[in-house]
């Protein structure tokens, strides 16, 4: 039907609505008030619905007129949002991409101070665990759980995985728990908040357990697992049990004493949460300046 009906009827349609008067939404056009009706008649015919209904010089939508002019006001504002970045003079836009964890727990505040200091810098977060999207040559930066090494980003360290248990003071209080002192078998008869493994390379507490050195005897049985990670540390936060910190995400947590390591075992993975800028093509002056930011620059 689009092939038929001009787009320019839209736009009309659009004012119309927004002034409910043919002649202030000609005005705004630079178009007469007879040239508004003819559009919007055109339109109805081209739909086969009244859009408006007129008594005198008063108009109001009709119930197909109002579903029309939500989907007509959404679509126009999606096309004004699409077509920013090409705007000469605006906001330089970067898009950097980072897994769920990573976002909530230790890049959105980096990102706030960011654009507190760098005014004309739009960033658009792409928040996805699907290694896929989050390597994707179309993002300018990239956060990636890895040993260090991709054929198509040059990374740089931004934290190693360390993993510990951790938990409230509020929990272990309730439990009458020195943190200092919980050995690996205590800890498995613990509240355990666990999460899901998007990868195989990724380590929750079963695993956790099994490459400690001296394993439980007890057999490990989350009380609740949680989708993502950040979910896991928040139900921690929240006093409910006892789940993995991974020391660089949580650093902020652990300084601040909301949260507690427990015991006395620690887990080096080799891996880490690596800053990513493209091998084969070159940084934009804000995508720079980003880059610097997140490595402490």
């Amino acid at each position: 039907m689009l092939d038929r009906i001009p787009l320019e009827a839209f736009r009309v349609f659009d004012a119309a609505c927004r002034f409910m008067n043919f002649s202030r939404a000609g005005r705004e056009l630079h178009i007469t008030q007879a040239a508004v009706s003819r559009r919007i008649q055109g339109l109805e015919e081209q739909l086969g619905a009244k859009l408006f209904t007129r008594r005198g010089r008063n108009l109001s939508l009709t119930p197909e007129g109002d579903r029309l002019s939500q989907r007509v006001r959404a679509t126009l504002d999606y096309l004004e949002e699409s077509l920013e970045p090409f705007r000469g003079g605006g906001r330089e836009t970067i898009s950097i991409a980072a897994s769920g964890s990573v976002s909530h727990l230790w890049l959105a505040k980096r990102l706030k101070d960011f654009d507190n200091e760098g005014p004309g810098i739009s960033v658009r977060l792409l928040t996805t665990d699907a290694p896929s999207e989050l390597a994707s040559e179309a993002n300018d930066l990239v956060i990636l759980y890895s040993t260090g090494e991709h054929p198509r980003w040059n990374l740089t360290l931004l934290m190693k995985e360390d993993l510990v248990p951790v938990a409230s003071p509020a929990y272990l209080e309730r439990r009458r728990l020195d943190p200092a002192t919980v050995s690996a078998d205590e800890l498995a008869r613990l509240d355990l908040i666990d999460y899901e493994r998007f990868n195989a390379n990724w380590i929750s507490l079963r695993q956790w357990f099994a490459r400690i050195p001296r394993p439980p005897k007890t057999r490990i049985t989350p009380r609740i697992s949680f989708s993502t990670y950040a979910l896991a540390v928040d139900a921690a936060l929240r006093g409910e049990g006892v789940t993995l910190g991974s020391r660089g995400l949580i650093a902020e947590e652990l300084a601040s004493g909301v949260l507690l390591e427990l015991g006395a075992d620690r887990l080096e993975t080799g891996y880490g949460y690596y800053l990513g800028m493209p091998r084969y093509r070159s940084l934009s002056p804000g995508a720079a300046r980003l880059h610097q930011h997140l490595l402490g620059g």
